[in-house]
Order: structure tokens, then C-alpha cells, then sequence
């Protein structure tokens, strides 16, 4: 899933682009408003996080563009703007949703997810995006979320992209090469602890023993297995 973020301060974009790409998302990104046009339009994104105040043209002005041209396309406001007016005329202008900086990191996740749900249900994903059980878990890729019996576990694109990938492969070893191409993609070259620390991090939630893992097991030297 490929974001647009749109900021002027470089700080908080790479800031922005290091959560999203954790997430495991693709990002584009934009220093200014015209920019941002300019990338919607060539790269089409699925979806935007847009400051409001930037040199060339304002957010307001890039949302008010883009609606013309897309009402679907999800747009997330961030602004130093802090009044109620502020975010009115965002949500008005036909804005998803508005992040006040300064954020929190599990805010931005937060409504990251959120916006990735209402993508991942429009019509035509249904089949890509189904449903599938993982074990003692049932998977929903589109809601971002596992559950065990009623109980709901949050998970990142790329945790989905993960236990997709083994569940695909019920039995076989898939290898860090696979895991990185399909989960992490050809631009990227992360090193193998990476695909380990996420493997970890992933195990603390969805397994019923973290410490003796069930559901993603280690095969050393080559990747990891899924055989429930």
C-alpha cells in the first residue's frame, strides 16, 4: 500500500515516512504543495497525509483539488493548527481525519490502521483480502486484526503480509529472501535481524507461549514455518 506524506519539515517527514515504512507501507513523499499534487497524480497513492501549512499551496487548497478529482481518495490532515475552526474546515473540505502535532507515534499507527481498514474494504478487495485461519487464529487481513475466540489482536500491514506469506506456504520453510521480497519489497534491503526482531515482536502477540512458539516456527539457518 503505497502513502503520500506531504510535509515541509523534514524532520517530521522522514519522522512520518520511518513509522509508515515500519508499518509496511510504501511512501512517497512531498516537500510542498505543489509537489504533492504533482505525486498524486503521477503515483497514485492510496492514501495522503497532508500538512496544511505549506510554501506553494496550502493542504486546504491540495484537498480541495484532489476532491475535485477523487472524493474517494482517504486524505489525513496534520497540523500545528490547533483551533476547532482549523479542523472543521479540514474535515469540511472532506478530510478523513486530522492529527495535531505534536504526535505520539501509537497516535499516527492508530489512525494510520484506521484509514488502511476503510481501503482495504472497498469493493473488488474482498477476494484478495479474505479471511483465512492461522492456526488457532482467524486472520482478517482487512480489518488490520487476528482473533482468538473474541478476543481481538491489532497487527501492522506488514504482520499481515508476514502470516499471509506462511499461510500460503502451510508446511514449506519459506526463506528470508521470500519474506523480504513479498513482505518488505524489492526496493528494500533490510538486514536479517530485521526480519527476525519483527518474527519476535509478532510471536508476543499471536502465540499462546511466545517463549515456545507453536504457530511460526524457527528453522535455522533459513527462515521460518508455519504447520499448524
Amino acid at each position: 500500500m503505497r502513502v503520500l506524506v506531504a510535509e515541509d519539515d523534514p524532520n517530521i517527514r522522514s519522522g512520518l515516512v520511518e513509522i509508515l515504512e515500519a508499518e509496511g507501507y510504501t511512501t512517497i513523499v512531498a516537500a510542498d504543495g505543489q509537489q504533492a499534487l504533482d505525486r498524486i497524480s503521477a503515483e497514485n497513492p492510496d492514501f495522503v497525509l497532508l500538512d496544511i501549512m505549506m510554501p506553494r499551496v496550502n493542504g486546504y487548497d491540495v484537498c480541495r483539488s484532489v476532491r475535485r478529482d477523487d472524493p474517494d481518495l482517504p486524505i489525513i490532515f496534520i497540523s500545528a493548527k490547533s483551533e476547532e475552526i482549523d479542523r472543521v474546515v479540514g474535515l469540511e473540505l472532506g478530510a478523513d481525519d486530522f492529527i495535531q502535532k505534536p504526535f505520539g507515534v501509537r497516535e499516527v499507527i492508530a489512525r494510520i490502521r484506521a484509514v488502511t481498514r476503510r481501503c482495504l474494504r472497498r469493493p473488488g478487495r474482498a477476494d484478495k483480502d479474505a479471511a483465512f485461519q492461522f492456526g488457532d487464529l482467524e486472520v482478517q487481513p482487512a480489518e488490520l486484526r487476528a482473533y482468538r475466540g473474541r478476543r481481538a489482536i491489532d497487527l501492522s500491514l506488514r504482520d499481515v503480509k508476514i502470516l499471509t506469506v506462511l499461510h500460503a506456504r502451510k508446511g514449506q520453510v519459506v526463506d528470508r529472501e521470500t519474506f523480504f521480497s513479498e513482505c518488505w519489497g524489492l526496493d528494500h534491503m533490510p538486514n536479517s535481524r530485521t526480519l527476525d526482531q519483527h518474527i519476535s515482536k509478532l510471536r508476543k502477540r499471536i502465540e499462546p507461549d511466545p517463549r515456545n512458539p507453536s504457530l511460526i516456527r524457527t528453522v535455522h539457518g533459513v527462515g521460518y514455518r508455519h504447520e499448524a
